[in-house]
């Protein structure tokens, strides 16, 4: 098997900061400046010896929301088959507190920008892991054709105006359908007080060893279930938009508020595996065990400001979603899903590919691989991943030399 010695250059991407407001802590506050990272093969090491790596006019491009990708397997492994990968990370690295999903779409424009301008490649494919993957068809939707002029809040810049250039192919790996959507799957339904998380309906509680609804769950519950953390996502949004206007009535149109969301990994799938089956352990999580998270400061949303709650989590507002703007997409695309994914579960995986609006498309499901082909028992899982990949590029003439 062909392998690749790769370079890691880190670089910056820096541009005008247009918001108007300071959108994370330190730095400077006139530029917007993105962590970035190339890799780039140097050498293939093959039976016949070591050559030097032919140059490539195509360049995977990553980016999350949130970002803290660029060291995951899927990214090391995809530099030492040969592609050239970028993994830049948006202003919002590290925290999402005041993430507008609108200024994330503007970074990845600028890094496209970047990667064709300044570094040569004549093709860009995106490349949305997990939360990423609802950025990436966002951002290829409005690049293709741009409609959004401001964030669900008013806010947030105009993409009609930034000039996004479309890429050339769009992958979808491991990715779920949106941020907004995802946290409402998740949100703990029993929760009746924004203000007091005690304040619970038992009989959603799903932590609740007395409730007597228990795994395998009925379908009369789970539609019960799934029709009140979607009530209790709209209850928040209607809050945040009264205290929006609320502000804006007392000549405040431009202060904020931060609050806290209790209760956010609270997932009926995360307990009964016959929920949207799949190969994976009941009574975890990607982020360990599902009641602890529920309640620990790492969960989703768990600290907030309005306008990104609007952007971001509002079930029925925010614009990032790979569903809705699936039948937009119009270049090749390719969807992996894994099997014993314990964030992004097999129907996001099927929902995006069937929202996907053309026939050059492919889906793959990987068995036994987890969220982030983590472990030592995952090698063959990610080899088989990449390999989908470096396959699905070459037949659509993305994986060519300058």
């Amino acid at each position: 098997m062909t392998k690749y010695e790769y370079d890691r250059i880190p670089y910056l991407v820096a541009y005008q900061n247009n918001s108007g407001v300071r959108d994370v802590y330190g730095g400077v506050a006139e530029l917007v400046v993105l962590e970035s990272y190339l890799l780039k093969p140097k050498t293939v090491e093959s039976d016949t010896g070591a050559a030097p790596a032919a140059t490539s006019d195509t360049v995977l491009v990553f980016m999350h929301p949130i970002g803290g990708g660029a060291y995951l397997p899927m990214i090391n492994a995809l530099a030492r088959a040969g592609h050239h990968v970028i993994y830049c990370n948006s202003r919002f690295r590290g925290t999402d507190s005041a993430l507008l999903m609108e200024k994330v779409v503007e970074d990845l424009g600028e890094c496209i920008k970047d990667a064709k301008n300044r570094l040569g490649y004549s093709k860009v494919v995106l490349a949305g892991w997990s939360g990423g993957g609802s950025l990436s068809a966002y951002y290829q939707q409005q690049a293709q054709n741009p409609t959004v002029t401001a964030s669900p809040s008013g806010d947030g810049p105009d993409l009609t105006k930034l000039d996004l250039i479309p890429a050339d192919g769009i992958m979808l790996l491991a990715a779920h359908i949106s941020r907004h959507g995802t946290m409402t799957e998740w949100l703990d339904a029993s929760i009746l007080d924004e203000s007091d998380p005690t304040k619970r309906d038992p009989e959603l509680d799903l932590y609740n060893p007395d409730n007597p609804n228990q795994p395998p769950y009925s379908q009369e519950f789970l539609e019960r279930y799934r029709e009140a953390q979607i009530a209790r996502n709209r209850r928040i949004t209607k809050w945040v938009k009264e205290k929006l206007s609320e502000l804006r009535a007392n000549g405040r149109p431009d202060d904020e508020f931060a609050f806290v969301v209790h209760g956010t990994m609270a997932d009926p799938r995360w307990l009964d595996p016959t929920v949207d089956p799949k190969e994976r352990t009941p009574g975890t999580c990607y982020l360990g065990d599902p009641q602890v998270v529920n309640m620990s400061p790492v969960g989703l949303a768990r600290f907030c400001t309005l306008r990104s709650w609007l952007s971001q989590w509002s079930f029925d507002d925010a614009h990032g979603d790979a569903v809705k703007c699936g039948p937009d997409i119009a270049v090749p695309a390719l969807v992996i899903g894994n099997l014993a994914d314990d964030a992004c579960t097999p129907s996001h995986t099927r929902r995006i590919f069937e929202a996907i609006g053309h026939q050059d498309k492919e889906m793959h499901e990987i068995s036994g691989a987890n969220h982030y082909y983590a472990g030592p028992d995952q090698r063959d899982k990610l080899r088989e991943a990449v390999g989908i990949v470096t396959d699905w590029l070459k037949r659509h003439d993305f994986a060519g030399t300058r």
